[in-house]
């Protein structure tokens, strides 16, 4: 029975992580995003799986993926994938994972960066997300799974995000951004702690199935780079069409 659970579980995370047959990506990833990458920065997908667009419907937000960039070298000893591997990623049916580049090819990307990190908070971030790699999400909790099925869940605008948190087995782990946000903690990064209010404010932190995409956009100790700003910009250097 167990068995059979896990099959249908797989199957079923399968399905809901594969891009839609429709979807035609925009256009290939722009290489200026991949020179103003660094480790520890975060980077929000749209994507476009079916999973995706539900996120996507729940948290009002077009960011449905997370990925955390540890640099080509950044997981020694790992395996990588066929271009040399750079972001660690937790995948529904493959589980935690290192992905190169070309995994984004043509999806709308965001980069938010951590403010202040030192060499040394930088190298334990790294190490925690390397040390989940291989890690297999449980997937017999078929009810979990199935609150994903329909693209549009009726729900109301009020408990949508909360959606997300229900449940307590592995897909809701693995769907949400709680891999990423659990390695920020580990160091005692904020990403959207609540506030304490009293002598002295005190942050407590969220638990990490609660994150989604959007919360590291929101965040104000991540600051979101633009790579077409970070080499010099000049609007007078443009070259416009002139309509007649």
């Amino acid at each position: 029975m167990s068995n059979m659970l896990e099959r249908c579980g797989y199957g079923l995370g399968c399905w809901l992580s594969c891009p839609r047959p429709w979807h035609r990506p925009l256009s290939p990833v722009n290489e200026g995003v991949r020179a103003c990458l660094q480790p520890g920065d975060v980077l929000l997908v749209e994507g476009s799986s079916r999973i995706s667009t539900v996120i996507k419907y729940l948290t009002q937000s077009t960011w449905s993926h997370v990925a955390l960039y540890v640099g080509e070298g950044g997981c020694s000893g790992s395996a990588r994938s066929t271009n040399g591997g750079g972001f660690i990623e937790a995948d529904l049916a493959e589980g935690v994972r290192i992905v190169g580049f070309e995994e984004f090819d043509g999806y709308p990307l965001r980069i938010c960066r951590p403010v202040g990190l030192g060499r040394q908070d930088l190298e334990q971030l790294i190490a925690f997300a390397c040390g989940r790699v291989g890690h297999r999400y449980d997937l017999r909790n078929i009810i979990d799974l199935a609150r994903y099925l329909l693209p549009l869940p009726p729900v109301p605008t009020p408990w949508r995000r909360h959606m997300l948190g229900l449940g307590s087995g592995d897909p809701t782990r693995a769907i949400c951004s709680t891999l990423i946000a659990e390695a920020f903690q580990s160091i005692r990064y904020p990403i959207l702690p609540i506030s304490v209010e009293g002598q002295v404010t005190l942050l407590r932190r969220r638990h990490p199935t609660l994150f989604t995409p959007r919360d590291f956009d929101l965040s104000p100790w991540f600051e979101v780079v633009k790579p077409r700003l970070q080499g010099g910009f000049d609007h007078r250097e443009l070259n416009w069409h002139e309509s007649t």
